[in-house]
């Protein structure tokens, strides 16, 4: 195949995917902006005469709706910082380390996603009872590490055989100690590969509802307030909390895609 040929390809599956991504969320965001009035107006017009912020204004100002979101923002970006500090150094250890047990730790590691949560929803709320941290930030963020941390630990191991470790000694050899090495070499390389770990930790948490609607009634998050809210709420409502839903992921996501040079780090041959 020629290559004029195959970057066209390659440019047109990008362009049908970014647009299957984005057609859903542009549709919910016009909707959201529809003011309520024209909302079920027919012929219905895919782009609003005018746009409102009405219907997003009800939504922030029901009940529990602010309040449940700071919760969500806590929740999310605690399980980052701790899914980072506790996967990276285990995806470090597994790339750098040949140690008894390695490929059984690595498939216990994905054996911890084999469960759904339905299953362990009883055993889950009467350990959390038994340790009081039922109903508390603290437990919601505990279980959304646990759901984030093999898929942090596979992608920082995946980034880190890309820093050669010859790099590592020979900055030790220059008098840095192995954690020396770690920090001021390693790690700024694969910052990329930390960034794309941080949103898919950050997406997940922030969109889990099943785990913190069984473990908290009065700390829930955002997911959890509305889940029982919006099947019994007028349509013009469900779109406003839909794309509000969504900022916060993609604000997350514009901070920090500076960091985001490769979704699997960066190639030192470059």
């Amino acid at each position: 195949m020629p290559l004029w040929l195959r970057r066209t390809a390659h440019y047109l599956l990008a362009t049908l995917l970014a647009l299957w991504t984005l057609i859903p969320i542009v549709l919910i965001g016009l909707a959201a902006l529809t003011p309520r009035s024209d909302f079920f107006t027919w012929p219905r017009t895919i782009i609003p005469s005018q746009f409102s912020l009405e219907s997003l204004r009800f939504f922030v100002n029901s009940f529990g709706v602010l309040r449940s979101t700071g919760n969500s923002l806590l929740v999310a970006l605690a399980t980052v910082v701790l899914s980072l500090l506790l996967g990276a150094p285990a995806g470090y250890a597994l790339t750098r380390f040949r140690f008894r047990g390695r490929e059984a730790f690595q498939t216990g590691i994905l054996i911890t996603r084999m469960f759904p949560t339905s299953i362990l929803a009883v055993p889950l709320a009467v350990t959390f009872i038994r340790w009081r941290l039922y109903d508390t930030l603290l437990g919601v963020t505990l279980m959304h590490v646990t759901l984030a941390l093999p898929f942090v630990v596979m992608i920082t191991a995946g980034v880190f055989t890309r820093v050669p470790k010859d790099l590592e000694e020979a900055a030790q050899t220059l008098g840095c100690s192995r954690f020396g090495a770690f920090f001021r070499v390693s790690l700024p390389l694969i910052l990329p590969g930390l960034a794309a770990s941080g949103i898919l930790t950050f997406v997940m948490s922030w969109n889990e509802v099943f785990a913190a609607t069984i473990l908290t009634v009065n700390n829930r998050t955002l997911p959890a307030q509305i889940m029982g809210t919006l099947g019994a709420s007028p349509l013009y409502f469900k779109f406003a909390g839909g794309f509000f839903m969504i900022l916060p992921a993609i604000l997350f996501i514009v901070a920090i895609r500076r960091y985001l040079i490769n979704l699997w780090g960066v190639s030192i041959n470059k």
